[in-house]
């Protein structure tokens, strides 16, 4: 049975939508207004860096071991989004896995259409063991098209020969940018969050004209042989739920170690309402957990 905190989070969202809009500037200005000025907890250690030639933030929470380093790529399409908008999210991911977090600020399309995302994502992770991250104690995290990312970056790595993150943790991942599966019809009247006609712009602004099916665009069509452990959480009310039950299967097809949960009743990325949401502290204490133990 779900909290009763999760209804009112739902007609919260319905009323006021944080990524409203009728293009990319609009949505970008949404959601920096209702999340934006969000602080993390004042005991939260921050350090801006450059991360290989791509704005990134160091989030650590009191007592996270330095050697052990999460990279986290930020939600919104692959349009809007951005350090600050995901602070306070980086921060309970910091406290609740004990390790420090690199917030990234990817370019986002339409100026910097795909591949940016995806060679920004490779080049803050090699700045992670360039600065003497060790592969063993790193992890890659993202929720929603932070979420693909995270996936299309482990892809991206593997093929390049390089040395792969311990593990990497899905939040409601977009990894079919071709719109192929059946819950984004299904589930159209009970997400309150996210719709196909705003998924479909940012899918359009950050393809630029790129094939929607593209490995590294779209990780659901990938060779997955190879990547590491994986933990994907996907809420039961998503209409990107078949995004991740589709990927988990290819995935453990491929021979991987894939941990899917599909949390019954839960809305897009609600581990970002965790200071309102019981299960959304209950998730994030999830990831804390499977990454603690990936990290050792």
């Amino acid at each position: 049975m779900t909290s009763p905190e999760l209804e009112i989070v739902v007609q919260l969202l319905r009323s006021n939508n944080p990524i409203q809009g009728d293009d990319i500037p609009s949505m970008r200005a949404s959601l920096d207004a209702a999340v934006g000025a969000l602080p993390p907890p004042a005991d939260v250690e921050l350090e801006s860096v450059d991360a290989g030639g791509v704005p990134a933030e160091w989030t650590t929470a009191p007592g996270a071991d330095p050697t052990r380093a999460i990279v986290y790529l930020h939600g919104g399409g692959y349009t809007i989004g951005s350090i600050q908008s995901h602070r306070p999210l980086v921060a309970k991911l910091s406290r609740a896995t004990g390790a420090r977090v690199l917030n990234v600020d990817y370019r986002l399309g339409p100026e910097h259409p795909f591949p940016a995302a995806v060679e920004d994502a490779v080049a803050a992770y090699r700045f992670v063991l360039a600065s003497g991250g060790v592969p063993a104690r790193t992890a890659i995290a993202g929720d929603s098209a932070g979420g693909g990312l995270t996936a299309a970056c482990l892809v991206a790595l593997r093929d390049a020969g390089a040395p792969l993150p311990a593990a990497a943790v899905c939040i409601s991942p977009w990894l079919d940018l071709s719109f192929g599966g059946d819950s984004i019809r299904s589930k159209v009247d009970v997400d309150p969050l996210v719709d196909r006609t705003s998924l479909q712009r940012m899918a359009d602004a950050y393809l630029g004209g790129s094939d929607p099916r593209a490995p590294t665009a779209s990780p659901l069509f990938a060779d997955l042989t190879g990547l590491p452990p994986l933990l994907v959480h996907v809420g039961s009310r998503e209409i990107l739920l078949d995004d991740s039950t589709r990927f988990a299967k290819r995935a453990r097809s491929a021979g991987v170690d894939v941990e899917l949960e599909v949390w019954e009743g839960m809305i897009h990325v609600w581990h970002s309402f965790a200071d309102l949401l019981p299960e959304g502290r209950e998730a994030i204490e999830r990831i804390g957990d499977y990454l603690s133990e990936r990290l050792r």
